[in-house]
């Protein structure tokens, strides 16, 4: 398992600046629209949805190679996202927006059809009683290593970056990509059932979504994916228009999510396996409401936009989001049965990420579309940034209920949870330091 936390590490040193925030900024000095910001942020999550057809060779393949082949494609196209900021010389801001997309639909591409293999092979490596442990120290070297990223990012961009500032980064995520590889190709190989490497009978998928734990889980992933899919690219795209930061401190800001993805192995750690799921994602939604009433305060212009508060904010959403992630993980492993599991953990990706893809793409039209809009309603301004905001809290609230009827016999309540973080586990210092009557 070092190898595969090794590599997760350099896999997120490479991806948060094709994916992430560094990649928002060069589309942004290119003049692009939010709609083409919700296209570039939806297309990764969208092209997973290429996981359906490409399950059915994973038992043929093995799943090393199925992985490594694809992961190998996806390094070799960020060398090439590397030269496009140095075309600034013949080619215009349109142009190199369109060869940016291209590239980036390759490089998803690849990604999403060779992604289906990794779940179920982490699955099958990983004993079930401490897979929660494992996806928690995996999260914390995914949280640090995209720290270091933005970290690195935001000191190479500067505050005005040039072409070869971008081109720069583009290369060091192409360089730790490659490393990325060596690590994934010493992950042992695990064994495909035998029953469906010789099974030629169709996919039962609509049996397989009619499952009910499983279906239960597909709504409430589907509801996350909708509330969260816009949050980081439209944070940065606030932060850049409505607060006139530069992209060196936006990307500073930014890392602190990572931060709060990194405090998840702090706060949890191995108590997810004995804590469950479902008191998690209830614990994390509400934390999410929270957030999100900050924003649209911010946004509408009741709070400053102070650097403690935005700080906060995206600590919290590193936090929340990683123990979002952590725990819809974990609840898949534990109720996806042995038999046609390529095939369940396809569908489970394609509806989380076709839902974090198509959502960008909602939040940026809804974006656009709002653009002129100002209104003031007793000091608090209703505009594209703070309804956005407020919109999203109301789809939160949606994902808290279904997370309700998630089924899961071993969870504990979540005054239980309550319990083990604020009284029994050793975070009880925080519970001394607050004031009493």
């Amino acid at each position: 398992m070092n190898h595969a936390f090794w590599f997760a590490a350099f896999n997120a040193l490479s991806f948060q600046i094709v994916l992430g925030s560094p990649m928002v900024l060069y589309a942004k000095s290119l003049d692009a629209t939010a709609t083409v910001l919700g296209i570039i942020s939806g297309m990764m999550p969208l092209l997973v949805i290429f996981q359906i057809p490409a399950a059915n060779h994973i038992d043929r393949v093995g799943y090393k190679k199925f992985v490594y082949a694809g992961w190998g494609i996806r390094v070799m196209v960020i060398f090439i996202i590397a030269l496009v900021p140095l075309t600034v010389s013949f080619l215009n801001s349109t142009t190199r927006l369109a060869l940016i997309l291209m590239l980036l639909f390759g490089f998803n591409l690849s990604r999403g059809i060779s992604s289906c293999a990794w779940l179920p092979w982490i699955t099958a490596l990983v004993p079930a009683e401490i897979r929660g442990r494992y996806l928690a120290r995996e999260a914390a070297w995914v949280n640090f290593s995209s720290f270091v990223t933005l970290a690195f990012a935001a000191l190479c961009l500067g505050r005005q970056p040039g072409s070869w500032q971008f081109s720069l980064t583009f290369l060091f995520s192409a360089i730790m990509g490659a490393i990325s590889l060596s690590f994934l190709k010493r992950i042992p190989d695990a064994q495909t059932p035998e029953e469906a490497k010789n099974l030629r009978t169709p996919v039962p998928y609509r049996e397989m979504t009619r499952f009910v734990p499983f279906r239960k889980l597909l709504w409430e992933v589907l509801a996350w994916s909708v509330a969260y899919g816009g949050m980081n690219t439209f944070t940065v795209a606030f932060l850049k228009a409505g607060t006139q930061m530069a992209e060196r401190e936006i990307l500073l800001v930014s890392s602190v999510a990572y931060l709060g993805g990194l405090g998840s192995l702090w706060l949890l750690g191995s108590r997810l396996d004995r804590l469950g799921s479902r008191p998690v994602l209830t614990f994390s939604f509400c934390t999410w409401l929270l957030i999100l009433v900050g924003w649209t305060f911010l946004a509408a212009g009741v709070f400053a936009p102070r650097p403690p508060l935005i700080l906060a904010l995206q600590f919290l959403m590193g936090l929340s989001a990683a123990l979002v992630n952590m725990a819809n993980t974990r609840l898949a492993m534990a109720i996806i049965p042995p038999m046609g599991r390529s095939h369940f953990f396809a569908i489970y990706s394609v509806v989380l990420n076709v839902s974090l893809g198509l959502s960008p793409i909602f939040w940026g039209l809804l974006i656009d579309a709002l653009s002129g809009l100002r209104l003031d309603w007793n000091g608090f301004e209703w505009n594209r940034y703070s309804i956005f905001f407020a919109a999203v809290g109301l789809a939160f609230v949606v994902a808290l209920g279904l997370s309700r009827r998630l089924e899961e016999p071993s969870a504990v309540s979540m005054e239980e949870l309550l319990k083990e973080l604020l009284i029994q586990s050793p975070q009880r210092i925080w519970v001394r330091f607050w004031p009493r009557a």
